[in-house]
């Protein structure tokens, strides 16, 4: 790479990125759930908390999980911004079967999946994961959500959450909570 495209990389890395959470070097690799059971984690998810995300800007932010005909995953998410509700509809695939807790997941035909790492989730109240899309190898965007069963998780329970993510070498210091206040559910 040019000394000049380098630099123009660098001046355009704020303004692209001013809602996401980059750093520079590749992603880490957390470890994910072990003995991930997918049939277990379909259905309602509500994001209790996350790493800013220019796609989420709402809030009673929430996403649902189906298996399809076809056999890949349906992914809705959903929000409440600018006075109304937004979807998204999206497919996630599991790309290797021997790691079925690393999905891929995308909401475009033409772009690629990204990763979705459940890096841990004991189904029925809460779900850690984790994103990162390395970029050249210089830097890297990421993401991370706490995701409930329901719109509020205990405080300890988000502590723990936030201790795994730490533990597994994720900056945690743009992780903001997610509005769930005054949502209706469908």
């Amino acid at each position: 790479m040019s000394s000049a495209s380098l630099l123009l990389l660098l001046l355009l890395l704020p303004p692209l990125t001013s809602a996401q959470t980059y750093h520079w070097g590749p992603c880490p690799t957390p470890a994910v759930q072990p003995n991930f059971n997918l049939q277990q984690y379909l259905g309602r998810w509500y994001e209790i908390w996350k790493l800013p995300a220019s796609f989420e800007r709402g809030k009673c932010i929430e996403a649902n999980y189906a298996v399809r005909k076809d056999g890949t995953i349906q992914v809705l998410n959903s929000q409440f911004y600018k006075e109304k509700v937004r979807t998204a509809e999206g497919t996630a695939v599991v790309p290797d079967p021997r790691e079925p807790a690393k999905l891929g997941v995308s909401f475009s035909f033409i772009t690629p999946y990204s990763p979705y790492w459940i890096l841990t989730t004991d189904y029925t109240s809460l779900s850690v994961v984790y994103s990162c899309t390395d970029i050249l190898r210089i830097f890297h965007v990421e993401y991370a959500w706490i995701l409930g069963r329901s719109r509020f998780l205990p405080p300890e329970t988000v502590r723990y959450a936030e201790e795994l993510l730490t533990d597994e070498g994720i900056d945690l210091a743009r992780m903001k909570a997610t509005d769930q206040t005054g949502c209706k559910d469908n």
